[in-house]
């Protein structure tokens, strides 16, 4: 019999669903493995911690109302070890928790899905995320490094070095950095960032943008103003770029 559609590209990919309420970890595992992924479930951020830590799957689907330990606070955890930063993370909130999803944003989720959702968006979403990550990843064998003067951005160690010192960024920040060093001289509006680093184009988010270029300007230093903003539309980064 022939494979579903999706079947062949999601079989070897595993997930873990971070979700207290047992009857929609319930629904959406069901949903991700009649697609070929491979499923666990977590209830509270504790136990995500530490399947992640004894196994990492290769994306995560993470509720961010959790009792006790919160889904934001996983992220953070997540989003603060080297061995996770880069992890796929799609966060799932209520519709009433705008304040929490763009939260998730900053601390550099992937993607966002509303409850009540469809499983099959759900499913889409997760697909989308992961070959986003793989076309991320082969771009990387093609562009190895970028620089621009004092600035030197190496996409396959994750790792941007200014004045000759190693300077830590967050897996946005180092993404956003990225596409503008990429499209260097091309003035980027907001939701192009969006869409480039966040995969949304949504207007709520474009406060994001704004709070990620001023991280990363304050992380580049003398050099923040390489960074060009162009006011009423977006940012440009200014400086030839070399590959």
């Amino acid at each position: 019999m022939d494979a579903e559609p999706g079947m062949e590209a999601s079989r070897s990919h595993s997930v873990l669903v971070v979700e207290d309420e047992p009857d929609i970890a319930a629904v959406v595992a069901y949903h991700l493995t009649r697609e070929g992924f491979g499923v666990r479930t977590a209830a509270d951020g504790t136990q995500a911690l530490r399947s992640v830590e004894l196994d990492p799957p290769d994306l995560v689907i993470l509720d961010l109302m959790l009792p006790g330990m919160s889904g934001v606070e996983v992220l953070a955890a997540l989003r603060a070890e080297d061995e996770t930063r880069t992890l796929p993370v799609l966060v799932l909130t209520a519709k009433s928790e705008e304040e929490e999803r763009i939260r998730g944003l900053e601390l550099g989720a992937d993607d966002y899905v509303t409850k009540p959702f469809s499983p099959r968006e759900l499913v889409l979403r997760v697909q989308a995320v992961l070959r986003r990550v793989a076309t991320l990843s082969g771009n990387s064998e093609k562009i190895r490094r970028l620089r621009s003067g004092p600035i030197v951005l190496d996409v396959n160690a994750h790792r941007v070095i200014v004045d000759g010192s190693d300077v830590k960024l967050s897996r946005k920040e180092f993404r956003l950095l990225q596409v503008l060093m990429q499209r260097q001289g091309r003035t980027q509006s907001r939701k192009a960032l969006l869409e480039a680093v966040w995969n949304t184009t949504a207007d709520i988010e474009t406060r994001t943008v704004d709070m990620h270029v001023r991280r990363l300007r304050s992380k580049l230093g003398s050099h923040a103003d390489m960074i060009e903003t162009v006011r009423g539309f977006g940012y440009r980064f200014q400086g030839a770029v070399e590959t």
